[in-house]
């Protein structure tokens, strides 16, 4: 599961960094490029519920094993692209490969350890997944640097390849055969197919909105987004086989657990697109630069993660969401000063201590909102929970690029080092404030996880 994490963040975090190679190789527009960027966010976030709950009904190893290896064929059809097109295609069925493979591993590994061990099961995620999004931008400057075999940009997917095939091997060895699963339940298909169309109305303006100065055809579709899960609310309620278990939204740690996700993922996704923005396009670093300037970050997400799962969720339960958010929003506030006082004389040094206090209470949030959402659901519903999950993770990372995204590019006007230093201070305070209105919602969470039932 964690491989399966792992490939997943390198390749929704690399691609943008290859955006000039791959065009000087295969030509295209701008939009062509970036819809090479956005397929695969797209496609993933419209394929989680729906293969959450697929995997609650055919079983979660073979839907696991079956992501794994399309992911794995479709990274190596990226590498040898020939053409745009097949690259954006390639790149789409990657995306639904991974929203295949993802939900089943948590889903699993919710089902095969007890609830007194999920905590510490869960610990090893958070690090990885922090190290990942500073990491994957890392790497993938590296192996451009690097031009293996005159691979050029053809090497970031390529990588994937072994990384798939050895992940898989391990899968089939260790994942339980049997995991909760009911085959006496049937896919609501008109369910399906509302919530699909639903969600592609909304990821694709949201993804491309920003980019194309939000056109009125953006607006539009977002509108009929919103009919379209209205009808599938309706449907839902009416369905012998609901593709979203309604039981749990009776749950109150899920209900408030995934609105504390969306803000907190909204203001996480956006302080990592205006730290890259700022330093490359503002301050004219280089990837690699920028990569290694967020290691800081990362490493306070490593550490606290590991208390989180370790000691503080099992002693504190939501007072560590409580710490967590506070510290982070502390790290953010420290964040605008630094930049406001050292200006474009700032450095890496003088960067680090926001970036790791920043972290820090970012990781103290992964593990215990995890088993708040997900820690009591029944063995029937944690592959839809963890798709939803996934899912909410995806719009609200989406919705936040788009919305302070719009905002960071408004206050920057003509990029200069100086306003690209106000946007950025200007946003980093949005997210601040974000994180504190999600910090009064964990007050709504049972003390302890394990009380929601």
């Amino acid at each position: 599961m964690v491989m399966a994490d792992v490939m997943d963040l390198i390749d929704s975090s690399i691609a943008s960094l290859a955006g000039p190679s791959i065009h000087a190789d295969l030509g295209g527009g701008q939009v062509t490029v970036q819809w090479v960027v956005s397929a695969y966010t797209a496609a993933f976030a419209l394929g989680l519920v729906t293969s959450g709950r697929l995997g609650d009904l055919l079983g979660r190893r073979r839907l696991f094993l079956l992501g794994m290896a399309g992911f794995t064929l479709t990274s190596l059809a990226c590498g040898l692209a020939p053409d745009p097109l097949f690259l954006i295609v390639a790149r789409t069925l990657q995306g639904l490969c991974g929203s295949v493979m993802i939900p089943q591993g948590l889903a699993l590994v919710k089902v095969v350890f007890p609830p007194q061990h999920l905590r510490r099961a869960l610990t090893p995620v958070g690090p990885l997944m922090g190290l990942t999004m500073v990491g994957g931008p890392v790497l993938a400057g590296w192996l451009l640097h690097l031009d293996l075999f005159g691979s050029q940009w053809r090497s970031i997917f390529l990588i994937n390849v072994p990384l798939g095939v050895v992940a898989g091997a391990l899968a089939r060895r260790v994942l339980p055969h049997h995991g909760g699963e009911d085959p006496t339940a049937r896919l609501d298909l008109t369910g399906v197919g509302l919530l699909t169309a639903a969600s592609a109305l909304l990821i694709v303006p949201l993804i491309q909105g920003r980019d194309l100065g939000w056109p009125v055809w953006t607006y539009v579709m977002t509108a009929a987004s919103v009919v379209l899960l209205a009808l599938f609310v309706l449907s839902q309620r009416r369905s012998r086989h609901p593709v979203i278990a309604p039981s749990l939204f009776r749950r109150r740690s899920f209900v408030v657990g995934l609105v504390i996700v969306a803000g907190f993922y909204a203001s996480l996704s956006a302080f990592v697109l205006v730290i890259n923005l700022l330093l490359q396009q503002g301050l004219h670093w280089t990837p690699l630069h920028t990569g290694l300037t967020l290691i800081p970050w990362a490493l306070g997400t490593a550490v606290a993660v590991l208390l989180a799962g370790a000691v503080l969720t099992e002693k504190l339960g939501r007072a560590t969401l409580h710490l967590g958010l506070a510290v982070a929003v502390v790290g953010l506030l420290a964040l605008c000063w630094s930049l406001d006082r050292f200006g474009t004389g700032i450095t890496v040094w003088k960067l680090a201590p926001a970036l790791l206090c920043t972290g820090f209470g970012s990781g103290l949030v992964f593990v215990p909102l995890v088993d708040f959402i997900i820690g009591d659901a029944t063995a029937e519903e944690v592959g839809t929970g963890a798709g939803l999950l996934n899912a909410v993770q995806q719009f609200a990372g989406a919705l936040g690029v788009a919305a302070l995204g719009t905002v960071f590019f408004a206050r920057a006007g003509h990029p200069s080092p100086s306003s690209c230093l106000a946007a950025a201070e200007l946003v980093l305070a949005v997210a601040a404030g974000l994180n504190l209105l999600t910090l009064l919602l964990v007050g709504l969470l049972p003390r302890r996880a394990q009380q929601a039932h």
